[in-house]
């Protein structure tokens, strides 16, 4: 029997529904702002018309950007880095948090891996050790760098093996008597039951080597090995006409407004997340609360 809803529970309900969409708009209202620059004429942008919306219609900024050789090799090495790295860190999540996943009966010493995971979770050297390892391993200046110090998320290491933990024990069981062993068990049964926790880890991974840019900074000397997220941390902000020699790139640029510039790099390195997230999302839910069962 359905109940009905009382006008207190009416009104909670859409009290929530309403702070939602208000939170909703002040992350959508900045994205709109910035894609309505990028397409506007330095004259509005200048005159401060621009809003939600683009006045004077422009692609100018979308011509320069993608024609700069600096920002392409920049979005080359971040498509280089979410590839291997996402590779690296969802095989390495998945072989670490399987072991981890198992009784203790059957794996004796788990407690003890559980608790010294969760301690370099918690725990680290800070930014001075880290460096002196990436640079005693000659990992400085190159993809490496940006991929292996951080090749075992144990944040996404904890959500997988609970995942895991909260399959049923049956399975494994029958797999076993059917004379399967671990590996065949993992390949066969476990990864195809986690891929909604699996999605979801791999959402995390993607979004946090796209948008990492601090150890891009730290570990790259040269400008031009910048993933994208360093590149518009440090560079895209100022803009020397001085090195410009070309004259019909100069007067192009002079027709240009700094902002919109910076508005056209930014959205376009939003992008990629953009596209993906969709495809993603319907797996959060499930992914992220622990103990799930897939029927």
């Amino acid at each position: 029997m359905v109940q009905q809803k009382t006008i207190g529970r009416r009104l909670t309900a859409g009290s929530i529904y309403l702070l939602l969409a208000l939170l909703a708009l002040l992350c959508i209202i900045p994205l709109l702002n910035v894609l309505a620059i990028s397409f506007s004429s330095t004259k509005a942008i200048d005159q401060g018309l621009v809003t939600l919306w683009p006045v004077e219609f422009s692609v100018r900024a979308y011509h320069y950007v993608t024609g700069n050789s600096t920002f392409m090799t920049s979005a080359a090495v971040s498509l280089k880095r979410v590839f291997l790295g996402t590779i690296i860190n969802m095989v390495l999540t998945v072989l670490v948090a399987y072991p981890l996943s198992l009784e203790s009966k059957n794996f004796k010493p788990r407690t003890w891996y559980v608790w010294f995971f969760v301690f370099t979770m918690l725990f680290h050297g800070g930014l001075v050790p880290n460096y002196v390892v990436v640079t005693q391993t000659h990992l400085i200046d190159t993809i490496w760098a940006l991929i292996i110090p951080g090749a075992v998320p144990i944040f996404n290491v904890v959500l997988v093996l609970n995942f895991m933990r909260g399959l049923p024990k049956e399975l494994a069981e029958s797999a076993f008597i059917d004379g399967a062993g671990h590996w065949k068990l993992l390949g066969r049964i476990i990864v195809p039951l986690s891929k909604p926790v699996l999605a979801t880890v791999m959402l995390f991974t993607v979004v946090g080597h796209w948008n990492e840019w601090f150890a891009g900074i730290i570990y790259m000397n040269s400008p031009k090995h910048y993933p994208l997220a360093s590149f518009l941390q440090t560079v895209m902000v100022s803009i020397d006409i001085t090195k410009i020699g070309n004259p019909i790139e100069l007067a192009e640029l002079v027709k240009l407004n700094n902002r919109a510039i910076r508005a056209a790099e930014i959205f376009l390195a939003a992008l990629p997340v953009l596209l993906v997230y969709p495809f993603l999302q319907r797996y959060f839910i499930t992914g992220i609360v622990m103990g799930s069962v897939k029927e």
